[in-house]
């Protein structure tokens, strides 16, 4: 049985085989390079590949790299050729693969001209009220406030007189001082983490509850977590933490009708142009 790495690779090839033209340039001037078996490699193939300017020396190393590239790609067409299962239709797949590509790149032109990509929050939330059953958390997730600040960052105990930034000034106060001073820091407060990853930045973490407050240092380190609401494993997932996904599934269904649109619209198009005939009805 052909593994379908295997059969990939081939399809590929014979794909690229099939959109090469046919006839080889023999004038009677050209240089023949190289040549595998009944294939052959003529210097005017290479036209344009030796850049303007290039020393003879440079010329001749850039033509005989394509001439061991060229070889080598050959020799493996041939043995891939030789490796074809007699029951494998190969013009079949080739038609379909390029049907495919060029069915993706015809669907892809209507999204990027004609899909409406612009999703109100009041669609984002009617979508999640109809479905956030299905959206069952899988892990332990958390809104939270963190800094983690270097023991050698200047002015440390001004970043605990603002600290957890309880006001508007002071909490503007600190992003500055974390963006010019922190390693890290989590300061969106409608952004949801996993608790998992907060661990791998805070050590003693894990068993935080909502507005608990961790102050702590190591020998490197000082941490600024609080915790402003926390999510157990098989809740329902919040709005927030699923936000982005429910954007992309509502794009996906957008796509979906369009795609439906327009293949109606061309059908009743060319149905009254007596260009589409069934004989099954």
């Amino acid at each position: 049985m052909l593994r379908f790495p295997s059969f990939l690779f081939i399809l590929t090839i014979c794909f690229l085989a099939s959109c090469t033209p046919v006839e080889e340039t023999t004038e009677e001037n050209d240089v023949e390079l190289a040549k595998v078996f009944s294939k052959k490699l003529f210097l005017s193939e290479l036209e344009g590949m030796v850049p303007e300017g290039a020393t003879p020396e440079d010329s001749t190393k850039i033509i005989n790299a394509e001439v061991e590239r060229w070889t080598r790609e050959t020799l493996l067409m041939q043995e891939a050729e030789k490796n074809i299962p007699a029951d494998l239709n190969i013009d079949e797949l080739v038609r379909d693969y390029r049907m495919s590509l060029i069915r993706h790149n015809y669907e892809q032109f209507l999204v990027e001209t004609q899909l409406d990509s612009v999703i109100s929050e009041q669609e984002i939330a009617q979508y999640y009220e109809k479905n956030k059953e299905q959206y069952q958390l899988q892990s332990n997730i958390l809104r939270c406030f963190l800094i983690k600040v270097p023991k050698s960052a200047p002015n440390i105990n001004q970043l605990q007189t603002w600290w957890p930034g309880n006001n508007p000034d002071n909490f503007k106060k600190m992003k500055d001082y974390a963006a010019q001073n922190a390693d890290f820091y989590m300061l969106d407060p409608k952004a949801w983490y996993q608790q998992s990853d907060l661990k791998t930045q805070v050590p003693n973490s894990y068993s935080l509850n909502p507005n608990q407050n961790l102050n702590q240092s190591d020998e490197n380190y000082f941490y600024f977590l609080k915790v402003l609401e926390k999510k157990s494993s098989k809740e329902l997932a919040p709005l927030g933490y699923i936000q982005d996904q429910i954007k992309k599934v509502i794009l996906h269904k957008r796509k979906m009708v369009l795609l439906d649109q327009r293949k109606e619209e061309l059908y009743d198009r060319e149905t009254s142009k007596n260009n589409v005939k069934i004989f099954t009805k």
